[in-house]
């Protein structure tokens, strides 16, 4: 799965994806820097590897991954195709969610697009712009299932009301995803692979000064993100690129410096991986440690699928015991002596703390 770093030009994308891919992305001070998306593979931080790999010896590590787009910077207009406004509705159309990286700094050398800092104008203009675009591709799909209501049939008279009940509320200036729809509603929205309906985080990007200080924009966009079904993440784009490039025990020791656990980013990646629905189960081995990515209420069989096609067609059982017994009993062979290795059928939902063995017959 996919998200999609989006927001106007000159507010700090692909200095973001840059210290999150380490991907050297261009990133210069003028607008339309990034043209062709860049698309980079980041690791979902998760401790219980390391652990899970000391405990077993395992010879190789391997956490789940999560991939981030940088989408080429968005202007007023872009609905009907001013700046690269075609191309930018193109490439976050075909992500799963949306990251959108809003200025909250002051700084005369870093041009704004329109002029002046004010994230809250920011988010209209990529929220209207979302919608315009969406509004558009309600309005193409109405006309046409007006022509098919001439037949009589029920389902398309019903499907009519349907995208009239969903053009109101864009109309309205309101993104999908917080409309009160109907299920039916909701999946015809996605049928149609509309832009605000897609999950969206709020990254809201201060100076370093600011991250550990009080920034007057913050509360705005707080505000604005709460109206709008959306999440919010304090992230400075300037800390992270600057962590990027230390080595590891100089990074944990600036970490300490600014009174923080973990990275932005690894904050970042985190809430993106929830974001998007999803969550890791574990395998563990002397040959690989390793988190395998599967959406919340997946069962067995096709979280054991994953790994393999033929796992989940040959599925017989999980055997599955929780990290936490795991690592207090030392050895799969200790918890199941006390009773905590399950064995668990095809209805069986995974839980992310669960480690697991899959026996399946070829």
């Amino acid at each position: 799965m996919q998200l999609g770093i989006v927001g106007l030009p000159n507010v700090g994308k692909s200095t973001l994806f840059n210290a999150l891919t380490k991907s050297g992305a261009q990133a210069e001070n003028y607008p339309f820097c990034t043209i062709d998306p860049n698309i980079g593979l980041v690791s979902v931080p998760d401790p219980r590897l390391e652990m899970l790999q000391k405990l077993y010896n395992a010879k190789k590590l391997t956490p789940a991954v999560i991939e981030f787009v940088d989408i080429a910077g968005l202007v007023r207009g872009a609905s009907k195709g001013e700046g690269l406004g075609n191309q930018f509705l193109s490439h976050i159309r075909n992500v799963d969610a949306i990251i959108q990286v809003v200025r909250c700094f002051d700084n005369d050398n870093v041009t704004h697009v329109d002029g002046s800092v004010d994230p809250v104008r920011d988010m209209d203009t990529i929220s209207l712009e979302l919608i315009f675009a969406d509004i558009e591709t309600v309005e193409k799909r109405i006309d046409r299932t007006r022509k098919q209501t001439k037949s009589g049939d029920a389902k398309i008279i019903a499907q009519a009301s349907d995208l009239e009940k969903i053009l109101d509320g864009l109309e309205s200036g309101m993104p999908v995803r917080v409309l009160q729809l109907s299920d039916t509603q909701n999946e015809l929205c996605r049928e149609m692979c509309l832009l605000t309906i897609k999950p969206t985080l709020y990254v809201v990007n201060v100076s370093e000064d600011d991250y550990m200080g009080k920034n007057p924009y913050v509360d705005k966009v707080s505000a604005y993100a709460m109206k709008t079904n959306a999440e919010v993440l304090l992230i400075s784009a300037q800390i992270e690129e600057e962590l990027a490039l230390m080595e590891h025990d100089d990074a944990k020791e600036f970490l300490l410096e600014l009174g923080l656990k973990n990275t932005g980013l690894d904050r970042l990646v985190d809430k993106s991986y929830k974001l998007l629905g999803l969550m890791s189960y574990l395998t563990a081995g002397e040959k690989e440690v390793r988190a395998w990515t599967v959406p919340y209420n997946t069962k067995a069989p096709q979280a054991a699928g994953k790994i393999h096609t033929d796992f989940e067609r040959g599925f017989i059982r999980a055997e599955v015991v929780k990290y936490a017994d795991l690592i207090e009993h030392g050895s799969v062979h200790s918890a199941k002596e006390h009773g905590l290795v399950k064995s668990e059928g095809k209805e069986y939902i995974m839980q992310k703390d669960d480690v697991v063995l899959f026996r399946f017959n070829v």
